[in-house]
């Protein structure tokens, strides 16, 4: 893999976790699924993980509480051996707020009374 290659990864990555941070979850979505199925990536699963966990709350921003709740579910095996952290974001963290998401998601009748504040929060620091 050449330098050109390994810069345009870091910014796919960057890209979705800025998106992601901003709840711009589409568009999170996007830049991880570009990551995953354009290269070769030795944690494509983590990757995945982070595909689905934006599209879960993207979901959640479109009122679809069956679909919020299969993605969470399904993505939360998907970060099992990258605790605690991994590529700089806090993969505990993500997990308790899939979880907190979760418990609140099977409570809730109306998906406008979501705790946006469940999202977990992720950054590009080195922790």
């Amino acid at each position: 893999m050449n330098i050109e290659d390994e810069k345009i990864k870091e910014d796919l990555f960057n890209k979705g976790v800025d998106a992601f941070i901003n709840h711009q979850f589409y568009d999170a979505h996007e830049h991880w699924e570009d990551l995953w199925s354009d290269y070769r990536l030795v944690d494509a699963i983590f990757i995945q993980g982070l595909i689905q966990l934006a599209v879960g709350y993207f979901h959640v921003s479109n009122n679809n509480k069956n679909g919020a709740i299969s993605l969470l579910k399904k993505c939360k095996s998907k970060f099992d051996g990258y605790q605690p952290i991994y590529r700089g974001l806090d993969v505990d963290g993500i997990f308790k707020g899939i979880e907190n998401s979760l418990s609140l998601l099977s409570e809730i009748k109306n998906m406008n009374d979501f705790d946006w504040n469940l999202v977990p929060k992720i950054s590009k620091n080195e922790l």
